[in-house]
């Protein structure tokens, strides 16, 4: 059961990817979603290159908090992090998840702090 359901976020996640693509002008926002944190990327594609990233592991303030409240903070702060490297505007690539529960909570804090998509 669970490698089926491994195989079809896979799957989702190439039919995503195949119209989500990041530029110089407006770089990847990806997000990855485990049983123990949430991760979020900037890049570039076109370089191949990660520019900004966080996760709640690396952030002291989401330790011993609800996962919702993780994605929260990881949102905020990815947003910061974009800000002070010059970057505004990004392309969400959702990574095959629903855009649902903790990953809208990390979009929704992400917009909330200025980044738009």
């Amino acid at each position: 059961m669970a490698f089926d359901r491994i195989n079809r976020r896979l799957k989702i996640k190439q039919r995503v990817r195949k119209n989500v693509h990041g530029t110089a002008e407006r770089p990847r926002l990806s997000v990855y979603r485990s049983n123990t944190g949430m991760y979020a990327q900037i890049i570039n594609d076109e370089t191949g290159r990660t520019l900004v990233s966080t996760s709640s592991l690396k952030d002291k303030k989401a330790a011993g908090v609800p996962k919702i409240d993780q994605a929260k903070i990881v949102g905020a702060a990815i947003a910061e992090k974009a800000k002070a490297a010059g970057i505004d505007k990004v392309v969400f690539d959702r990574n095959g998840y629903l855009y649902h529960g903790r990953v809208k909570a990390l979009a929704e804090a992400a917009r909330e702090a200025g980044l738009n998509f």
